[in-house]
């Protein structure tokens, strides 16, 4: 393949009640590793990409645990900085409780990642330059500089230079509202859209209607969660228009029958015209890293050359089989599978 990918992000412990159970009864968890970049990372490595992951984590066990995890997956740590107390004085893994739900009891996430190694560290130290040599393709997420003045920096470096050097940029909104205000996450992410080629979901950014006049609104405002075909075409062209850099956008669209059914299809624009998915209703055992599977097929499926309509069905195949997997990442390393349930074909395979 001729891509080599990197992604830079934060990587968590997930802590998980077993059996369904509320946390504030639990008696034990679950430990396991997660992070949005880490995981696109991990779903892309298991598929074949040569994929690596730049972090910050403590140097003590739980750091070297989560990077070990990755690299058991086929993700490239060389770059993977092991912070000493000095340089990240908390000297800690940033955490998070998941409460899953079941039927019509929703899932519930408990953040404990404030002043973590990764948010604590001065990326101005870093050598950008030197971190993406080498590389074809960046992956980036809105979440990362949410964490601090540092990291805002280093996202913004990272992009100018990926552009600088002709690196393929992919980038995903990804809001997190513990993190930033809304109108803070617009604000920053906007600022990403001219060095952004592939872009994922169309939150949160500014694209007024008039630049000169911002009080006429954006054009996204009332377009509904579940938009029609007509709705998301009319955003896309608004988005290309005023960043013509922008070659491709992708975004799914969830429908939640309750909280263990739900269907997810998509809406792709590529080469000038939008593509719809198919729509695939499935159980889920595992929700959160879905927008991540999804994420991680539509790279795959674009370094591959896919056909618009395929790529479009293979991102919302790979979100739907991460579902039935425990775990933040979809560790799914069998392409064939993500294409019988793209095709709806569920026969068991012998």
């Amino acid at each position: 393949m001729k891509y080599k990918f990197i992604t830079i992000g934060e990587i968590m412990l997930r802590l998980t009640p077993p059996d369904y159970e509320k946390i504030r009864t639990a008696t034990s968890f679950e430990a396991r590793y997660g992070g949005s970049e880490a995981n696109v990372a991990l779903s892309l490595a298991n598929l074949g990409v040569a994929a690596s992951f730049f972090t910050v984590v403590p140097g003590n066990s739980l750091g070297k645990s989560a990077v070990r995890m990755l690299r058991s997956n086929d993700v490239n740590c060389d770059s993977v900085v092991y912070s000493t107390e000095e340089e990240t004085p908390t000297h800690r893994l940033g955490t998070y409780y998941l409460e899953t739900g079941y039927g019509i009891r929703p899932s519930k996430v408990v953040y404990d990642r404030k002043h973590s190694a990764f948010s604590e560290y001065d990326f101005s130290k870093t050598d950008v330059k030197k971190l993406l040599e080498g590389y074809t393709w960046l992956h980036l997420s809105g979440i990362t500089p949410a964490l601090g003045k540092s990291c805002s920096e280093l996202i913004l470096t990272c992009l100018k230079t990926a552009k600088e050097n002709g690196m393929t940029v992919s980038f995903d909104g990804n809001f997190r509202s513990t993190l930033w205000s809304w109108e803070e996450a617009r604000d920053f992410c906007t600022l990403c859209l001219p060095y952004v080629d592939v872009l994922f979901g169309i939150e949160p950014y500014h694209i007024w209607k008039n630049e000169e006049d911002h009080t006429a609104g954006d054009v996204k405002d009332g377009v509904p969660f579940q938009p029609d075909r007509e709705q998301q075409e009319k955003v896309f062209k608004a988005f290309v228009e005023r960043y013509p850099n922008i070659k491709c956008i992708a975004r799914h669209v969830r429908f939640a029958h309750s909280c263990s059914e739900n269907s997810l299809m998509a809406y792709l624009w590529l080469n000038g015209k939008i593509y719809e998915s198919k729509r695939l209703t499935f159980h889920i055992l595992d929700r959160v890293g879905g927008g991540d599977a999804f994420v991680s097929g539509i790279i795959y499926a674009l370094m591959n050359e896919y056909t618009p309509e395929d790529i479009v069905n293979f991102g919302v195949a790979a979100s739907a089989v991460k579902h039935t997997i425990h775990g933040d990442g979809n560790i799914t390393d069998d392409v064939s599978l993500i294409r019988h349930v793209m095709e709806m074909n569920f026969d068991i395979k012998r």
